[in-house]
């Protein structure tokens, strides 16, 4: 039997999939803060206006973009909590953990490049490019907890099903 803390034998008793979840919702919660401090000065009588090269007809897809972009971890939790407390079908969510890493891979590779855009940005704040700092850490943690859940749920796959051997016992030319 295996149990989402890894095999039954007690040889793994790290939970990875609880600690995406916890990152997963750090993360989200770095990027709404993000977006807050960007408001910041509205609260001060100064505008936040940034000058947009989107042109304004394309800004109800930019802001589709953005809701999948914040609605993806959302979703990716709600999933990595259905596997994790589903142990008797670790095969079934065998190909979620091996697409959840390389979604992370996507949402740490955007990171990174909207830092570099904030760090190359003029008027940029120091405040914004140490959140993005915050924000491509955490995902590089989502990055090795998602590689590790995912080589867990192929260990439990081997343990689950253990390869034949070709011992005579088992070989069926000797029959």
């Amino acid at each position: 039997m295996t149990t989402s803390r890894g095999p039954a034998t007690g040889n793994n008793s790290c939970d990875h999939a609880l600690r995406l979840r916890s990152l997963w919702l750090s993360w989200l919660l770095a990027m709404l803060f993000h977006v807050d401090l960007g408001l910041m000065p509205l609260f001060h009588g100064l505008s936040p206006e940034i000058h947009s090269h989107v042109d304004s007809g394309r800004l109800p897809m930019l802001y589709n973009a953005m809701l999948v972009y914040f609605l993806v971890p959302l979703i990716a939790i709600l999933l990595i909590a259905y596997a994790a407390s589903d142990p008797d079908h670790v095969q079934a969510w065998r190909p979620w953990r091996r697409l959840h890493f390389w979604l992370s891979i996507v949402y740490t590779v955007t990171n990174i490049l909207h830092l570099i855009a904030d760090i190359v940005v003029p008027d940029a704040r120091a405040d914004q490019i140490l959140l993005m700092g915050a924000l491509v850490v955490i995902g590089l943690l989502i990055n090795a907890e998602a590689w590790r859940w995912w080589k867990e749920g192929q260990a439990l796959h081997t343990i689950a099903r253990p390869a034949a051997s070709n011992t005579p016992s088992n070989s069926t030319e000797l029959r």
